[in-house]
């Protein structure tokens, strides 16, 4: 009789190997970095977390879906929002709702190329991100646009010692976990990132699936875009550019397939803690940026190794 090995759920990996590197960065650097190391960790990944909570929606939608535009639609909608708030705690709610319609007709835009010029998701993405960023250099160029005062306020605001921001993007996250497992939308994704045909067959319509994928992913990255001028200062250039991998890693190692028909939201934030936290124990062991990105690689290799994958039946 073969015997049963129990196996930890995919998605729960990140959080494993998370905790282990803040394991180890406390050890080294004292039990008084506990807490802020943590606390760091939280308010940086929820960036990561909301970017690719949108990336999620569009590699689940089936093979080969993907969006390289996060980043420029990421710089354009802050660089955009920040405009229309001119700094005035007043239009915060406009310059919010200017970058979401942003982003979402970015991911129409995108969808459009893919389906109308019939190409790749991959190019097609990429092609636009290039229309993107050219459009933010043309909002602010190489000046930084401050964000409001209040916008600013809410991005640092801490209530017994912790931050509101993460725990807003948490909640999110189990939106965007209960609307994969309850709603019509969140089926109808899945259905059709595992078989475009057999989706289609049972009346789905896959193309506006897809369509609206598309638009979230976009606007998820304006929304990052908005919150992150608020927290670092301002819209810049150069803000989005390290999100680019990252909001798909977060996604791959967060349990979500490349393949499509298969999405975890909550696993987006134990990818997200890995990368934050791998960054800040690299950093405290005083490792030079070449030591540092070969270590990166290596861990992501070694977690997508022994991942367990689902057996085909």
């Amino acid at each position: 009789m073969p015997s049963v090995r129990p196996s930890l759920a995919p998605w729960t990996y990140g959080f494993i190997v998370a905790l282990a590197m803040w394991i180890a960065t406390t050890a080294y650097a004292g039990l008084g970095s506990a807490g802020a190391t943590v606390a760091s960790a939280l308010a940086f990944g929820a960036f990561s977390v909301v970017v690719g909570t949108g990336q999620m929606l569009v590699v689940a939608s089936g093979p080969g879906n993907i969006d390289l535009s996060v980043p420029s639609v990421l710089t354009l909608a802050a660089y955009a929002s920040m405009t229309v708030m001119h700094g005035s705690d007043g239009l915060i709610l406009p310059g919010l709702a200017a970058a979401l319609a942003l982003g979402a007709g970015a991911g129409a835009l995108n969808y459009l190329a893919i389906t109308a010029l019939r190409l790749p998701p991959i190019i097609a993405t990429l092609a636009w991100s290039f229309v993107f960023q050219s459009l933010a250099f043309n909002f602010g160029g190489e000046a930084t646009l401050k964000p409001p005062a209040a916008l600013a306020g809410f991005t640092a605001l801490q209530v017994g010692g912790l931050r509101v921001m993460p725990l807003a993007v948490m909640a999110l996250t189990l939106v965007a976990a209960l609307a994969l497992r309850r709603t019509l939308f969140g089926r109808r994704l899945l259905a059709t990132g595992q078989s475009e045909r057999a989706a289609d067959l049972a009346g789905v319509r896959v193309g506006r699936v897809r369509l609206l994928a598309y638009m979230l992913c976009g606007a998820a990255a304006a929304l990052t875009g908005f919150l992150l001028s608020g927290f670092t200062g301002g819209a810049a250039l150069n803000m989005g550019d390290a999100y680019l991998l990252e909001s798909i890693a977060v996604v791959v190692l967060g349990g979500t397939s490349v393949a499509g028909g298969q999405a975890n939201a909550v696993g987006i934030w134990g990818a997200a803690l890995f990368f934050n936290l791998m960054g800040t124990m690299l950093n405290t062991f005083h490792l030079q940026a070449g030591v540092r990105f070969l270590l990166t690689g290596t861990l992501i290799i070694l977690i997508v190794a022994i991942v367990p994958r689902p057996r085909a039946a």
